[in-house]
């Protein structure tokens, strides 16, 4: 595998596929056909509806969804790299300042420039689904059949789902917030997408919960697999809902139910490479890639995120995803997740359960093979490994959406912010002395119980996309550095005041162009190395 220097480069001009109001539109016009047409179709040739269906869900992570192959850019996988840039733009996860890095755009927050791809393509992506749920909820309510019925309703969860990855990124946080513009919404009933405002957020977070109600309203526990929908996933979105909201006891309770017939993965399970494999027990979601989706292609997860693909930017390119050294050093020893990263000499106990190329244990890190492989950096990620076995270059990685341990955390706020704090730190307890460091104590390291739980979603989260939002809805500051000494690189070295307007996405100008009710998000200048040393989070201090 040979890399060439790769550069980001601003996508100006024509883009190969629609913005969110072509996708969107209902009548004829350039080949598309009417809802009424629609429905014909379904009823007439039932097994339309089936493929339309699945491919709601194939989209997910699919390799060049948005751009095609033929633009080939290796950072267009879907959810996936939605979840990978709101990590990169915050505090933990961070790549190295190189050519390789297609997500530097997040590193140093360029990502708020209007016509550059990345902010492009996680906007696309969500209406580009929300035009497939929308399709189906529409043509198929007049159905009265069950299936038909729980195609319905796994539609509007996915509707449901893809507004909240809009709304704490396109605005502050719900509590203060609720009248403020956000995204535009887009339903069946939408009477002109190009002419479509902004709604607010009190408006989406209706949508939002009136989709997840209808839906857990219809759904039972079985599914095809777990890339699907079922009760337990809608439970685990609501609850979502209901922390964003700040709506604590709710969000407890609907995490109580979403976890319900799923165990956390063991000490055991989780000492060495994992979180590929969507069949694992703890697993409640996750986006289940193909072999025929996956291939060798660098646009997968498993390019990005794995640090054992022969097929990557990761270690083809040493472009490794690593942990911010300041959380690094704030994981005890006796903590299993220490090992989910190799440390400033390259150690992880992680590494003596596996081998790549012959080479096994700590040997692995500086374990240089041509063209494939380059040596570790510190704090290095072994958290992910490989679906087909290390060193594979079948890149079909399943990436978690939705994991019992998230529902313990979201509980365990729940419960701590609506005054059951002694329950609370007891789930917590129980949780992390059991399945992460048997000698845990919530209170070794004298934060507040808030805090302390948002250090733990920060640890067992790690890389699975929810920093920003967090931060977002928690009114905290994104703080990378204290002083000069960690692993940050110089250009994304800067910490951000929780209510900097450039924290907020832009629309991209392909959609502004298209819809000419959008008014944009303003304010704020891109960060600057070294800004605000003084902020503090709570959780790195």
């Amino acid at each position: 595998m040979k890399f060439n220097k790769i550069s980001i480069l601003a996508i100006a001009g024509a883009l190969t596929l629609s913005a969110c109001d072509d996708v969107n539109k209902q009548d004829p016009e350039g080949g598309m056909i009417t809802q009424g047409q629609l429905t014909e179709t379904y009823a007439a040739v039932p097994t339309r509806v089936d493929a339309t269906f699945a491919g709601m869900f194939n989209m997910m992570g699919e390799p060049y969804g948005v751009f095609g192959t033929g633009r080939g850019r290796a950072d267009d996988f879907g959810f996936v790299m939605a979840a990978l840039s709101q990590d990169a733009e915050g505090a933990d996860y961070i790549y190295p300042n190189s050519g390789y890095n297609w997500f530097s755009v997040c590193g140093e927050y360029t990502s708020r420039t209007p016509n550059y791809a990345n902010p492009y393509i996680r906007y696309a992506i969500v209406y580009n689904q929300i035009k497939i749920a929308n399709d189906l909820i529409s043509s198929l309510g007049e159905f009265e059949d069950a299936s038909n019925k729980n195609k319905v309703a796994q539609a509007k969860a996915i509707r449901a789902f893809d507004y909240l990855n809009l709304v704490p990124y396109f605005q502050f946080n719900y509590q203060g917030h609720q009248n403020d513009p956000c995204v535009p919404i887009v339903t069946p009933d939408t009477p002109d997408p190009a002419n479509n405002p902004r709604a607010s957020v009190q408006e989406c977070y209706d949508l939002i919960m009136s989709d997840l109600n209808d839906a857990i309203s219809v759904l039972g526990t079985a599914r095809e697999n777990k890339s699907r929908i079922n009760i337990n996933v809608a439970y685990g979105i609501r609850a979502r809902a209901n922390l964003y909201m700040g709506k604590w006891a709710d969000a407890a309770a609907d995490a109580a139910k979403a976890m319900e017939g799923y165990e956390p993965a063991t000490i055991e399970e989780v000492s060495t490479p994992t979180f590929v494999n969507a069949d694992d027990h703890n697993w409640i979601w996750g986006i289940i890639l193909t072999d025929d989706q996956a291939q060798d292609r660098y646009a997968t997860s498993a390019s990005w995120l794995s640090s054992f693909s022969a097929s990557a930017y990761t270690a083809g390119a040493a472009c490794y995803a690593m942990i911010n050294s300041m959380l690094y050093d704030k994981i005890p020893a006796t903590d299993v997740r220490k090992g989910w990263w190799v440390d400033a000499n390259l150690h992880s106990p992680l590494l003596s359960t596996i081998s790549w190329d012959g080479v096994t244990g700590d040997d692995i890190s500086p374990l240089l093979i041509e063209d494939v492989k380059e040596s570790f950096t510190p704090y290095t990620n072994v958290k992910f490994g490989m679906k087909r076995g290390i060193g594979n270059t079948m890149n079909s990685n399943d990436f978690p959406l939705m994991r019992v341990e998230e529902m313990i955390l979201i509980q365990a706020e729940g419960l701590a912010k609506s005054g059951s704090e002694d329950q609370a730190r007891q789930i917590l307890e129980n949780f992390v002395k059991t399945y992460r460091d048997p000698e845990y104590s919530s209170t070794a390291q004298n934060r507040s119980l808030a805090d302390e739980i948002w250090y733990q979603r920060r640890i067992e989260l790690w890389g699975e996309g929810f920093f920003m939002a967090d931060a977002n809805r928690l009114h905290k500051p994104v703080v990378r550095f204290h002083d000069d000494t960690n692993n940050v690189p110089d250009a994304f070295r800067f910490n951000i005041d929780p209510d900097d307007p450039w924290l907020l996405m832009r629309f991209s100008d392909s959609e502004t162009n298209a819809n000419a009710a959008i008014v944009n998000n303003t304010g704020g200048t891109q960060p600057k190395q070294d800004q605000n040393p003084g902020l503090r989070d709570g959780v790195t201090d």
